[in-house]
């Protein structure tokens, strides 16, 4: 009888502690923490064959490749589709799924940080070029600058008037970023309405300023330096621009809070850049570069 027992009491411990077990595997599958592992996703590698695609295209269509253009459109259009995806994938992430905690916030702060760093990096590299070629003209350019043959935009038209607007747009975009903060939604969205009314007139100034300029990419180093660095600047205002209008309706749609609004913040980081970039592009190159 008692080994009876005993072989009993030996097998109903068995079951417990499989049974305590096999609860700690679940709960240890379940816990909570403040990390968000993404789910596998098959944006990236559609990511970088839709970018391969359009830079094979675009090579392609400059080499006067039969279809070069074509693929090059292709690779254009996968890319948007991929962003589309991509992003809505990330804004159900956060928005719905909860899964952009405080430390998770953290890190994107920093890799938006750290993203803005390079894209200093990037316009630091065009005005090194503006101002080796300014500070030092070389004889192929008349030893002047700007060179002689150069007719430069005057800075009290266009550029000045860009300058109030997109100094303008970046009071505004603060002035939406505290709505957000003290759940004022009517004033979030017309300072944000405001914001993108002044990053669109920017860019049909921009445009204009282009048709009427009275010198090309071609005519000289001082062309160059002007069209690229202008031209990459007008690039990220629209993409800011984007980055703002997303941000616009999803304030309409209620995905931010007082406190969790990372995706709008980002878009205010990066306009900001915008609007410093600027401020020493219209000091370097239209207001200092056009002295004679």
């Amino acid at each position: 009888m008692i080994s009876k027992k005993l072989i009993n009491t030996k097998i109903l411990n068995r079951k417990e502690n499989s049974i305590l077990t096999s609860t700690n595997v679940f709960n240890y599958i379940k816990t909570k923490h403040s990390w968000h592992l993404v789910d596998p996703s098959p944006w990236p590698i559609i990511a970088a064959l839709a970018a391969f695609t359009m830079t094979s295209g675009g090579v392609f269509y400059m080499h006067n490749y039969i279809n070069g253009g074509n693929l090059l459109t292709l690779g254009f259009f996968m890319l948007l589709y991929v962003m589309f995806t991509w992003w809505r994938d990330i804004i159900r992430e956060a928005t719905f799924e909860d899964q952009h905690t405080f430390q998770v916030q953290r890190g994107l702060r920093l890799g938006m940080i750290l993203f803005i760093v390079s894209e200093i990096m990037f316009f630091f590299a065009f005005f090194w070029a503006f101002f080796h070629s300014s500070l030092s003209p070389v004889f192929n350019i008349g030893g002047v600058w700007p060179p002689s043959a150069i007719t430069i935009i005057p800075t009290s038209g266009i550029p000045l008037t860009n300058t109030f607007f997109l100094l303008s747009s970046g009071a505004t975009v603060t002035w939406a970023h505290h709505s957000i903060i003290v759940r004022a939604k009517k004033q979030s969205l017309i300072a944000l309405l405001c914001t993108l009314i002044l990053a669109i007139l920017f860019t049909c100034l921009q445009g204009l300023e282009y048709v009427e300029a009275p010198f090309t990419i071609t005519d000289s180093v001082y062309g160059s330096c002007f069209y690229m660095t202008t031209g990459f600047h007008g690039f990220h205002v629209f993409i800011g621009t984007c980055f703002l209008f997303i941000s616009f309706l999803r304030i309409v749609y209620n995905h931010f809070t007082s406190t969790h609004h990372f995706g709008f913040e980002a878009a205010a980081w990066y306009w900001h850049f915008v609007d410093v970039v600027w401020l020493f592009l219209f000091l370097a190159v239209y207001w200092w570069g056009g002295l004679s």
